[in-house]
């Protein structure tokens, strides 16, 4: 999911880190469990939020910047509005709605492609929270959709994944010829 956000420029320190842009493979990898909140993964926390904040986006799961760990930040505060991240590690919908909703997606592994997906509209995520927490969290509108588009990438499942192969290879292809056009290769 994409919305433009202004980088919180205090945050200097943190890294920002490299996104996976498909069709590279490590993005189709299911991601491992995590057993502990520790300070090394609370780190990796605020560098995967600085850089989904830089980027500009409003979610990224840890597949994106190369770290096949289930865990995935999302914020989907206005630019008006202050910060609201959400870290979530091994994150599972406990709960799903029978309604569905359908929003224009995006990604940062996939830029300058949006398609409309539909996806239950409201969830309930059980998962663990930065301080080693399990807590649950009832989401609708943009966040529900936001929070099962980020869990789709621990599974190795991309936006694109939901659409018709036909729009999905149209959209891969253009990224590769973008890819090889950008590192100067050749058929």
């Amino acid at each position: 999911m994409d919305i433009r956000l202004q980088p919180d420029l205090r945050k200097v320190q943190m890294a920002k880190l490299p996104i996976l842009v498909a069709p590279d493979p490590r993005l189709k990898q299911t991601a491992a469990p995590i057993g502990k909140v520790d300070d090394a993964l609370r780190r990796l926390m605020d560098d995967m939020l600085e850089t989904m904040y830089v980027a500009p986006g409003i979610g990224l799961a840890a597949p994106q910047v190369g770290v096949s760990k289930r865990l995935i930040v999302v914020d989907i505060a206005k630019e008006d509005e202050p910060k609201a991240p959400i870290c979530m590690v091994n994150p599972e919908l406990v709960w799903i709605s029978d309604e569905d909703a359908t929003y224009e997606e995006g990604c940062l592994s996939v830029p300058e492609h949006y398609a409309e997906v539909v996806r239950p509209a409201r969830v309930r995520v059980r998962f663990v929270d930065r301080d080693n927490v399990v807590r649950e969290l009832d989401a609708d509108g943009l966040l529900a959709t936001v929070v099962q588009h980020e869990m789709d990438h621990l599974d190795g499942i991309l936006f694109i994944d939901h659409l018709t192969s036909l729009k999905r290879n149209m959209i891969l292809r253009k990224l590769t010829k973008a890819r090889k056009s950008a590192t100067g290769s050749a058929l």
